[in-house]
């Protein structure tokens, strides 16, 4: 038998509520961004412009939140970000795994890290490979709107980029 509703309250019974965090824009990684809500890419990639690691998450979170997820657990000797990625927490782990951080400082910050202008010019090998994922028609429009979809194609992307 069915849960009986009272037609002269204006909500739902409380029986048919679901629980919070199991569906909705949250539980599906979207985020809102000027073309409505979708996924956004974080990429690392290796000295020959070609995909070492690929995340997913909403589209209005910043890099640096998942920088450091981003190269947990890789061998790199220099890694090169750009100056939204300049935290004091980010800069910390890429000395923790034994690296040297290339991110240019804040004009903000008020003790500069020193970095490399020469090395960092080598940071467009990534917007370089972001061109080489763009190629993929599915990947550049975003047709898929879930994250587990617009990863799994960027992986497979990401996988024909390796095969070329």
């Amino acid at each position: 038998m069915g849960l009986l509703r009272c037609h002269h309250r204006a909500r739902p019974c409380s029986g048919s509520r679901r629980a919070p965090g199991k569906r909705g824009s949250d539980a599906q990684g979207l985020g809102r961004s000027r073309g409505g809500l979708s996924a956004k890419i974080h990429l690392i990639c290796d000295a020959l412009g070609n995909p070492v690691r690929l995340l997913a998450g909403p589209r209005q979170q910043g890099d640096v939140l998942r920088a450091a997820e981003l190269i947990e657990g890789l061998a790199c000797g220099h890694v090169i970000a750009d100056r939204a990625d300049d935290a004091e927490h980010f800069h910390d782990t890429v000395l923790d795994a034994e690296a040297i951080p290339m991110v240019p400082p804040r004009p903000n910050r008020c003790r500069p890290h020193a970095f490399d202008h020469i090395l960092y010019k080598e940071r467009n090998l990534v917007e370089r490979c972001f061109a080489k994922l763009k190629q993929f028609r599915r990947v550049a429009t975003r047709y898929d709107k879930l994250l587990g979809k617009s990863t799994g194609f960027a992986t497979v992307a990401a996988i024909c980029i390796w095969l070329r």
